[in-house]
């Protein structure tokens, strides 16, 4: 009988340096899309997933990410005597239960592998998800949700993975295909950031996985790899040669790569189209901008 999965590792120990200078103090995790943060955005997917373990992977300087999810009871005092109900609610989806969140210091920038690693021991023999709050998915079921319902007829490791154009397919981990079934493929190897012209495929791994207790115990195993870091790929990898046992799981959604300006910039745009009490006065001003720049060239 497959194991649920209800444990997920949010590796959010990076610098954030190419978002300098707003993250010298702000966890890059806490900036804004629209009116939440990113890291909500992730954590609202690994609830509707069924997660309820959740553990961080944290570095210096982020005590206000962890401060977060936090109750603030002064703020809930206040909307309550005004009667902001609404931000009450909203207010809610922001606290955790007490033991429902863990924290643990990743000390040295060693890879995702390292950082996937530094939770060993909160996770007893069973699977776990991978979530990197830099990729935000809109999606009408959320794709960690997509993906458990598909882990639960398949089990063995699996990996969310979207088609993209071969000119880009140098800039992400690649799957070599052995068998493609629909929504999701059996895979027989992954590449990392192949060279132009030689990928196996188009399909590429995004920011979710949901990884069985063995991942954790090669990655224990093995050694450094590109960067003198210690890869997620490496230890997924070995699960291809010893069990054959890994697959990709096409979801259903548009991905935006919040790591990078240009992603973030183009998630906000589309969530604040997606809103119903932003999207009239953003599609006019959109509208506006776009005429005055034509008009201008």
């Amino acid at each position: 009988m497959k194991k649920r999965v209800t444990k997920a590792i949010f590796p959010v120990a990076g610098l954030g340096t190419r978002f300098l200078p707003a993250t010298k103090s702000i966890p890059k995790e806490i900036m804004t899309l629209v009116d939440r943060p990113l890291i909500q955005y992730a954590i609202d997917e690994a609830r509707a997933a069924g997660i309820r373990e959740f553990i961080f992977v944290t570095s210096r300087g982020k005590s206000a990410l962890e401060d977060y999810f936090d109750h603030s009871p002064e703020l809930e005092s206040e909307l309550r005597k005004k009667g902001k109900t609404d931000l009450l609610e909203t207010l809610k989806s922001t606290n955790m239960e007490s033991g429902a969140i863990a924290y643990i210091r990743q000390h040295r920038a060693l890879g995702l592998g390292h950082a996937v690693w530094c939770a060993r021991r909160l996770l007893s023999n069973e699977p776990f998800a991978v979530i990197l709050p830099d990729d935000v998915i809109a999606a009408d079921t959320p794709c960690l949700q997509q993906m458990v319902e598909a882990y639960a007829e398949i089990g063995g490791n699996m990996v969310a993975a979207m088609e993209v154009p071969e000119s880009k397919t140098n800039a992400y981990g690649i799957l070599d295909i052995k068998e493609d079934m629909g929504s999701v493929v059996s895979v027989k190897g992954m590449v990392e950031k192949p060279s132009a012209g030689s990928a196996p495929s188009n399909l590429a791994v995004i920011g979710r996985y949901i990884l069985s207790p063995q991942v954790m115990t090669n990655l224990s195993k093995i050694k450094t790899g590109a960067g003198g870091e210690l890869q997620l790929t490496d230890a997924i990898a070995r699960e291809i040669e010893t069990s054959d046992n890994v697959y990709g799981f096409r979801f259903r959604g548009q991905r935006f790569d919040c790591g990078s300006k240009a992603g973030f910039l183009q998630a906000t745009v589309a969530f604040g189209l997606a809103r119903d009490d932003l999207r009239e006065e953003f599609t006019d001003f959109l509208t506006d901008l776009m005429s005055v720049r034509n008009a201008a060239q």
